[in-house]
């Protein structure tokens, strides 16, 4: 393990050490008072491009946690140039196996057995394979068809070197990087990992998440086999249908995207402000589409370890700022930010309201509200805070008064995979017109009752 930890240290130093080499160069320029010449913007670009494939060598070397965390930052990423998360988008869906061996490992240590003696059949190639586990398709001796996950045997220890090592990595990048929540995501992605890695917990979640869909037949869940459920091993039964994103296959079902993309839109909403109980990794590898009655799109939901609940200051907070957003109300909208404790002690406030304005001030006069062009809006923004010529010391100011709410990190991690799978299926689906006139009276249901009760 010790030898991990350097290799991580050695990683993370390499890739700082070629910055530094880069900022030493701007800040001449910015000392003589000239701007940035063009070669040395072309060096920048070539660095970003050097260092994002070193960090995605890196990370598949390393695997666990690295391969977790390239998947947050391909999504999440922001903060950083746009190299790095082109780069690391191949983590969602190419995450090599491990070997069988590995499973076995976990088995015996388990059940003191080889999957092969506790099924009737247990395939050795996974159907699929990711940062914490894989899945194997196995029969039980009743002839039932089901889904084994495995967790890669000695995972936590890695996860406890690796996060040690991010944790340092972190002290050092808060001296270069306008952003003060790095912590706090760091201790959410440790608590993630945590519940990612107790399949006990996931089998718990997935039964209270299929409860919460009990009367809509067409969300569909697993269904736990817990006789060969234990903390490291997840049985259950194994779901029919096509990947979400393979949209030649879903046409030739005869699938109605719009419907679809729609109907996981509702789902979301629902999940996020009325059950406040989330699926906070919805990426396409997780649902599954099949063709219900009448050519109805039915939509099979997997993998509940980063389910997540949310707390009622952020969803009503939230609901205020889709109003806002909906009625072209800036304060309202500006209201529910706060609400939603955005707004950090001792915040330039001034500074902080217009930014925030100005932001809903552009979102409001956006009229096509679909995934795509939000999605378009969103990276131009985005863009512009990157642009090395704007005044740093307001960057830095803006981002002091910035709070980053408790729970924000599973919120904004969901909210931004789930309207990226949207625009992938229908990119022109307005999704706020559909969310918010199903969602509302879902919520005002749910108060009454509260208040009733």
């Amino acid at each position: 393990m010790t030898i991990r930890f350097l290799r991580v240290l050695w990683l993370f130093g390499i890739i700082l050490a070629s910055y530094l080499v880069q900022f030493g160069f701007v800040r001449l320029f910015r000392r003589r008072g000239q701007r940035m010449p063009r070669w040395l913007k072309a060096r920048r670009e070539r660095v970003d491009v050097k260092n994002a494939r070193r960090l995605l060598r890196g990370m598949l070397r390393l695997r666990g946690v690295f391969i977790k965390l390239g998947q947050v930052l391909s999504i999440l990423g922001g903060f950083l140039p746009r190299a790095f998360t082109k780069e690391l988008e191949s983590l969602q869906d190419n995450v090599p196996p491990h070997p069988f061996r590995h499973v076995e490992r976990t088995f015996v240590a388990a059940y003191g057995k080889k999957p092969d003696q506790c099924f009737a059949s247990f395939e050795r190639e996974p159907i699929a394979a990711a940062s914490l586990g894989q899945v194997h398709v196995a029969f039980l001796v009743d002839g039932q068809k089901v889904a084994v996950k495995v967790l890669y045997p000695r995972i936590r220890d890695v996860i406890r070197v690796d996060m040690r090592a991010l944790k340092i990595a972190i002290l050092v990048l808060r001296r270069w990087l306008p952003q003060r929540n790095l912590e706090t995501v760091h201790r959410s992605l440790v608590d993630l990992l945590q519940r990612e890695t107790d399949y006990e917990h996931e089998a718990a979640c997935m039964e209270r998440m299929a409860k919460n869909f009990a009367g809509e037949p067409d969300i569909l869940f697993p269904s736990v086999v817990h006789d060969w459920t234990t903390k490291d091993i997840l049985t259950m039964s194994f779901m029919e249908g096509v990947k979400i994103t393979r949209l030649d296959e879903l046409d030739r079902l005869g699938i109605d995207r719009t419907k679809l993309a729609t109907r996981l839109v509702q789902s979301f909403y629902k999940q996020l402000f009325v059950d406040r109980y989330f699926h906070a990794d919805p990426h396409p590898g997780n649902f599954l589409v099949q063709k219900g009655p009448a050519g109805e799109p039915r939509i099979v939901v997997l993998d509940f370890g980063a389910i997540s609940e949310v707390t009622d200051e952020l969803v009503d907070g939230a609901l205020e700022v889709l109003q806002g957003i909906m009625s072209a109300d800036g304060a309202m909208a500006l209201k529910g930010f706060r609400g939603m404790g955005f707004v950090a002690e001792g915040a330039n406030e001034e500074l902080l309201e217009q930014t925030v304005m100005t932001y809903f001030r552009k979102l409001l006069k956006i009229k096509d509200h679909s995934a795509g062009a939000l999605i378009r809006a969103d990276r131009r923004e985005l863009e512009k805070l990157a642009n090395p010529d704007m005044e740093r010391a307001e960057l830095r100011e803006l981002m002091r008064s910035i709070a980053y709410p408790e729970g924000w990190f599973y919120v904004e991690r969901a909210s931004v995979i789930a309207f990226w799978l949207v625009g992938q299926i229908d990119p022109e689906l307005d999704t706020m017109s559909i969310g918010v006139p199903y969602v509302l009276p879902l919520v005002m249901s749910r108060q009454m009752k509260a208040m009733a009760g």
